[in-house]
């Protein structure tokens, strides 16, 4: 008898009462990267996890090899054997140069290095497509040395118009992560692309929790509620104010249940991502404590806005205006 594959739980809809909407939790393979892609995907349904972060990278679904779409359409069987849903992500370090990290990105002088760079995206954006994904995640980079602002923002803009087309008629919603360093490192600075695109429906954010405690002037959980209306990927790690440093969980300063609850609140319904790229050498070992920890953080989230018990019969409800009592 042939075996049934293992089914993804489906996320309610966000019209339910705020901090009912459980998360969905996904592990990202630039974490994994000292393992081969199957033996990754196998380890996080093992371990319960609800998806993956798929980084199109040398070791895993390179974009570049011959045969992508077979061997897109593979992974799509295995992706849905396992019970496991996909976000593709795009920052793989040395995908497209092998001696320069990010490069060539979206604001580069010359013309034809922008086209590589809009070339890998459009092609996750096909594997997205093929894979059901819930959207491709993306970055600025920085600016060129020696350049000007206004002119990598123009490149940035211009570079992502085509890639947004192609995403809009695939139906997957390109998320832009305001990356540290990089042009586009804030919220606010997404929203500066957001109108300088004219607020295209298929243009959504990645909201990195621990970039939001590195340099943004407000808390993550109110990072989280400002940018409910575009959320469409996060990523999730420890991180302390100041430093971009993606830390385990419980090594920076983080008030994860109130993050969670805020998510949860929003109705988000993607894949919230643990992002630990620098953590591969023991990426099993931080799989398997990353879990267990986010889910007690969002049990604590639960219990923190359950509702108070009702008063025992008999007994008045509140203390008496002006008791000392």
């Amino acid at each position: 008898m042939t075996p049934q594959p293992r089914v993804a739980p489906i996320a309610p809809a966000p019209e339910q009462a705020p901090g009912s909407n459980p998360l969905r939790f996904g592990y990202g393979t630039n974490g994994l990267a000292d393992l081969r892609l199957d033996d990754a995907l196998s380890l996080l349904a093992d371990l319960g996890y609800d998806g993956v972060g798929l980084t199109l990278d040398h070791m895993h679904l390179d974009p570049l090899a011959p045969d992508l779409a077979h061997r897109t359409r593979r992974l799509a069987r295995r992706l849905q054997w396992l019970g496991l849903e996909v976000t593709v992500e795009t920052g793989a370090r040395y995908v497209l140069d092998p001696r320069r990290k990010h490069a060539p990105s979206l604001l580069d002088p010359d013309p034809d290095d922008r086209a590589r760079r809009v070339d890998l995206l459009l092609r996750a954006v096909r594997v997205a497509a093929e894979l059901g994904a819930h959207a491709v995640h993306c970055f600025s980079g920085t600016t060129p040395a020696g350049g000007d602002e206004d002119t990598a923002w123009q490149r940035l803009a211009e570079s992502l118009t085509p890639v947004l087309d192609v995403a809009t008629a695939a139906g997957i919603p390109l998320a832009v992560e305001p990356e540290p360093g990089h042009l586009l490192a804030t919220l606010a600075d997404f929203h500066r692309l957001r109108h300088a695109l004219g607020n295209p429906a298929g243009l959504g954010l990645t909201l990195d929790i621990g970039h939001c405690q590195c340099l943004e002037p407000l808390p993550p959980a109110d990072c989280v509620r400002g940018a409910a209306p575009w959320l469409r990927h996060v990523q999730i790690e420890d991180m302390r104010r100041g430093v971009h440093e993606h830390l385990p969980f419980g090594e920076g300063d983080i008030d994860f249940p109130a993050v969670l609850a805020a998510l949860s609140t929003a109705g988000y319904r993607g894949l919230t991502v643990v992002e630990l790229p620098r953590h591969s050498h023991a990426g099993s070992h931080h799989a398997q404590q990353s879990l267990p920890f986010l889910r007690k953080a969002a049990a604590t989230a639960t219990a923190r806005h359950a509702p108070a018990p009702a008063a025992a019969h008999g007994e008045p409800s509140a203390t008496p205006e002006g008791s000392t009592a």
